[in-house]
């Protein structure tokens, strides 16, 4: 981590930090299969549980998913962290 002065405010930045601000995009490797809970970035609603449980891929970006407090829900990827 390295620390970076700007009008004398520190802000720390990490390596993924600086390299996402270049432009350059995260792309997830990870293989999901049915029936895999995955952590939501952001629930549907705020009574929602922040997990997901995977139920059948709809497209090679998204999943039909359950989630607790909510029911079925289209994910694309991008909703979960992977």
């Amino acid at each position: 981590m390295t620390i970076e002065t700007i009008d004398r405010v520190c802000l720390p930045t990490s390596g993924l930090e600086i390299a996402i601000a270049s432009g350059w995009k995260p792309v997830c490797h990870i293989t999901y299969n049915r029936d895999a809970w995955v952590k939501l970035i952001e629930p549907p609603s705020e009574y929602a549980f922040d997990e997901a449980r995977l139920l059948c891929p709809e497209s090679p970006d998204t999943w039909i998913a359950w989630i607790p407090d909510y029911g079925e829900i289209v994910l694309d990827k991008s909703h979960f962290y992977c």
